[in-house]
């Protein structure tokens, strides 16, 4: 009844990326600040004044809070986490018993109804004591049966699962398969119809919660058949429901206590009443649902900047070296600094764009991705300078460290733990594609049937006319704007002068936009293959972000007098910095090494350096690289073990 699974390699290239277009959300309702400001529109007035939470939110919010931090404090013991590799049953039960698995769930389901701010601000703590359990929660919620029920589940389907993801059922989200990771376009897993069930036969790989879960929701590919439009479609399905087993606990270099899995589905029967929104519209609910979905992974980067500059403040006024603290040693202050005004910033961008998702007027698809890719990028660079400003301490243990009298910093843990964040939800490389292709979305609506060699000349042609019109009234207003006159946001004067970095983002908006043209312009339908450039032309627009929120946070503390003279100090350190990198990455994309890198790849893969790896031993063991994924009965005992079961 399934699909054969040769299918997988037969996809093109070109078919695959027609997939991945066909589940994006094509239209912008909405106001973005990130895409106006990838096209060279500098629209602070999206952004500032900062929005606010209403005050009702606020309180249910930091009541939820202080009972979560009593909780974590009493109750959460993480290095019993990373010795035993498992979350106790008891801390998973006083979660459910606060309330922590329904933190995003309507009160009338039985959740708390938090809004995305104060969701994040949970995962934040959470995830400051253990990694783990931030990441039991947040693939639970953010990507779980709650959230893509809440966006695209029908009355019937919110009454029957979100009371029991609010305080008893753990979820999970099954996409990703052993041969199939960020192309979907060769999900093997198939849901054949028969009658009013659908028929689930197939492997997943890496089901963060997928060992412990009581809800799964699946995609998987359906036939075309009569009656049926087929496509991948997404399913809530019952974990514990006959023919599915799990198959093995996976082990990682860091969260040592998910239960994330291998499942495998052999004749699955599914209610067609759990499939979740039409068929065909599986991947479009999982991009949509990652909308919001990915703050949770910079929220607890936010979570864990805070942590490094603590320990990095704690340990280098203590330590001295040649007769002074470590801190007022430049190599490290610079480091200190670095973590300091990163966190800053990285809370500004999280803060940001939660708000503007909870107050829903602007598209935040791109900040969203964004704060992923930043966050990620940036939480692991601040561990890893954390490290090296502890130096040894910072490689040793927390249990070692312990064990010979010293205090227990988990601070090579923090590294591990963060490491799996600039691959989690969409590696750092597939969100550099994700987040170019809507920057550059607007040039390929007008100009896109210009460049595609499928099209006909009379279609290139109407293209060229529709083209040369945008063109014409765009390009113009790049040259030019607020961003050169010396006056421009004077009320971000006060003491420290942001001003200059505000009028620096409005400027470089409008370079990025030029240069972001110019490679269209020079490589045009080729423009997709150059993921160099077009991974630092997304770096960059990630920077003027981070400084866009940095200065409207500033200024929002500044007006409500917390900390306003401190934080407009953090904003212009974090700017000054992130500046410096900007400019190194418009530097590299037109001096870079991407045409040699090519060559060397082509020579590589080609064997012609094999020689260059003479003279070792490899340790890795016999086994082939993917693991079979031939849909059929399990062999293996299964894994499965829900808490409390």
């Amino acid at each position: 009844m399934s699909a054969p699974t040769e299918n997988r390699s037969t996809v093109t290239e070109r078919e695959a990326r027609q997939v991945a277009e066909a589940a994006r959300e094509r239209d912008w309702h909405k106001p973005s600040f990130a895409k106006e400001l990838f096209l060279g529109r500098f629209r602070l007035d999206l952004v500032h004044p900062h929005p606010m939470p209403g005050e009702e939110s606020v309180r249910r919010g930091e009541e939820f809070l202080a009972k979560l931090r009593a909780f974590c404090e009493a109750e959460i013991d993480s290095a019993r986490i990373e010795r035993e590799a498992r979350i106790p049953d008891e801390v998973v039960a006083g979660l459910k018993e606060l309330g922590a698995l329904g933190m995003k769930i309507d009160p009338k389901y039985g959740g708390l109804g938090l809004s995305q701010l104060y969701y994040n601000k949970a995962l934040a703590l959470v995830g400051s004591v253990s990694p783990a359990v931030g990441a039991l929660l947040s693939a639970h919620q953010s990507i779980g049966v709650p959230q893509p029920l809440k966006m695209f589940g029908t009355e019937e389907q919110k009454e029957a699962f979100l009371p029991r993801c609010a305080r008893s059922d753990i979820s999970a989200f099954l996409l990703t398969e052993p041969d199939v990771g960020s192309d979907p376009a060769r999900l093997a897993t198939t849901a054949v119809p028969d009658g009013d069930e659908y028929v689930l036969d197939g492997v997943k790989l890496w089901t963060t919660n997928g060992v412990v879960a009581d809800l799964l929701v699946v995609m998987a590919r359906v036939p075309k058949s009569e009656g049926h439009k087929g496509g991948i479609t997404a399913f809530v399905v019952e974990a514990g429901s006959e023919g599915i087993t799990v198959e093995h606990r996976n082990a990682f270099m860091g969260l040592r206590g998910i239960e994330n899995g291998v499942t495998r589905f052999h004749r699955v029967r599914v209610p067609a009443g759990h499939r979740i929104g039409p068929e065909g519209a599986g991947l479009k609910i999982a991009l949509t649902t990652l909308n919001t979905g990915r703050l949770s992974l910079p929220a607890m980067c936010a979570g864990a900047g805070k942590w490094c500059l603590k320990i990095a403040r704690e340990w280098s006024a203590e330590r001295e070296q040649w007769g002074k603290p470590l801190a007022l040693h430049e190599a490290v202050g610079a480091k200190i600094s670095f973590i300091a005004a990163t966190t800053f910033a990285l809370e500004a961008v999280l803060d940001l764009s939660s708000q503007m998702a909870d107050e829903d007027r602007n598209d935040i698809r791109i900040e969203a991705a964004l704060a992923k890719l930043y966050g990620s990028e940036m939480a692991w660079r601040m561990a890893d300078e954390l490290v090296q400003i502890r130096g040894g301490r910072g490689y040793e243990t927390a249990e070692s460290l312990k064990a010979r009298g010293e205090r227990a910093v988990p601070a090579e843990q923090m590294l591990r733990d963060l490491r799996i964040n600039r691959i989690f939800e969409g590696s750092t490389e597939i969100m550099h594609l994700l987040i170019a292709r809507e920057a550059v979305d607007a040039h390929l609506a007008v100009a896109g049937d210009l460049i595609d060699p499928a099209k006909s000349l009379p279609e290139k042609a109407k293209a060229g006319a529709q083209a040369g019109v945008f063109y014409a009234k765009w390009l113009p207003k790049l040259v030019a704007g607020p961003g050169q006159l010396p006056s421009s946001y004077g009320e971000f004067r006060h003491g420290v002068d942001l001003s200059t970095h505000l009028r620096y983002i409005e400027r470089t908006s409008r370079r990025l936009a030029r240069a972001t043209f110019y490679g269209m312009s020079r490589w045009q339908g080729r423009m997709e293959t150059k993921q160099g450039f077009l991974g630092r032309i997304v770096d960059i627009g990630a920077e003027l972000f981070a400084m866009s929120a940095a200065c409207v946070r500033a200024e929002r503390l500044r007006t409500r007098d917390e900390h306003g003279r401190e934080a407009y100090q953090l904003a212009d350190a974090f700017c000054r910095q992130a500046r410096v990198r900007i400019e190194e990455l418009f530097g590299r994309l037109w001096t870079n090494t991407d045409d040699l890198d090519r060559k060397v790849v082509k020579g590589v893969l080609g064997g012609a350096y094999t020689w260059l790896e003479e003279g070792i031993v490899d340790p890795s063991q016999d086994g082939p690289w993917i693991a079979d994924a031939t849909p059929g009965p399990s062999a293996h005992e299964n894994a499965r073990r829900p808490y409390g079961g």
